[in-house]
């Protein structure tokens, strides 16, 4: 079975590529948002395949799955096919409604020969989908093993353009922890991060690290803090889980399903958080005890293993 389907969230792919497929994944002389074509910084097996729009065009093609409104068009005009009408076609929903939950209409909602898959329940809800027929798939994380060391009492914080994105990611917040806490914080454009926060450097470094640099250097920091408000389930909070790490985290979105009682402190109480972080950082041994707990409800929910299952079920079901 060839399956098209765009490079846009790197960590997700890098799961969804793991399938029993050929995986045609866009390519452009600029390798540009809608041809980036293999990862550079993720190990995707030989059955992910470059496919350049030409080539495309004359392909066979069993299922398009698009993550973006205009890849309905694009997958169109490159394939010569209309998706979900001449050939069977998915849109993965990565996101939260980025407006209030009760006004925002998916682009998809008019659409009934397209599967619309949320990652998270919460996304299910808080989306009008229309008449679209819905699915949910949650996330499925690779291992990386139990790299947790804790060596280091300060807080990982895992966020691409906080600056730019603000109060959505909870960047605003971060002073706050980092007078409980000193914070490494890791993703793209972070540099500068403490200046614009008016904070010593050594109490909020940023680090902009190789994918396969980033899950050592985070577990050697003693606890995960996700400060996020409002975006979908983050996957750097399960990777943060599965490399056996605590988690203090705001009780937003779909956070409270992922860390269950033991597995980390998720409250909307900046007070309960903040005494959450320092607990974690006196405290190596409940740091350890609580980063266990979180390791073994990540494996148990969000295993590699469980996602492929799910996504051959309803592979089989739209393509049948």
């Amino acid at each position: 079975m060839n399956i098209l389907v765009w490079h846009v969230h790197g960590s997700w792919l890098t799961s969804f590529v793991q399938g029993p497929y050929t995986f045609l994944v866009p390519v452009t002389p600029d390798r540009g948002p809608d041809g980036l074509g293999r990862a550079r910084t993720w190990e995707w097996p030989r059955t992910v395949r470059e496919s350049s729009p030409s080539e495309l065009r004359g392909t066979h093609i069993d299922l398009m799955v698009l993550q973006r409104p205009h890849e309905l068009d694009l997958a169109r005009e490159w394939t010569g096919r209309r998706p979900g009408v001449d050939v069977p076609a998915v849109y993965v929903e990565h996101n939260c409604p980025h407006e209030s939950a009760v006004g925002t209409r998916h682009p998809l909602a008019d659409r009934t020969d397209v599967t619309l898959v949320h990652v998270t329940h919460f996304n299910r809800l808080m989306w009008d989908n229309g008449r679209a027929p819905t699915a949910v798939i949650e996330h499925g994380i690779i291992d990386p093993g139990h790299l947790w060391t804790g060596e280091e009492p300060r807080a990982a914080v895992v966020v691409n353009d906080p600056v730019r994105r603000g109060r959505t990611t909870g960047t605003d917040l971060l002073p706050g922890f980092a007078r409980a806490v000193p914070l490494d914080v890791f993703g793209m454009r972070t540099e500068g991060l403490a200046g614009h926060l008016g904070l010593p450097p050594g109490r909020c470094r940023s680090r902009d690290l190789p994918q396969g640099e980033l899950h050592p250097a985070m577990a050697r920091c003693r606890l995960y803090l996700h400060p996020v408000r409002w975006t979908s389930l983050g996957l750097s909070l399960l990777e943060a889980m599965f490399l056996g790490m605590p988690v203090v985290a705001l009780d937003t979105t779909e956070v409270r399903e992922a860390v269950p009682e033991g597995a980390g402190v998720v409250s909307n109480r900046f007070d309960v958080l903040e005494d959450a972080v320092r607990r974690f950082a006196a405290d190596e041994a409940y740091a350890r005890a609580t980063g266990e707990a979180a390791r073994a409800a990540a494996q148990a929910r969000y295993g590699e293993r469980r996602f492929r299952d799910d996504w051959e079920r309803l592979i089989k079901e739209v393509t049948r």
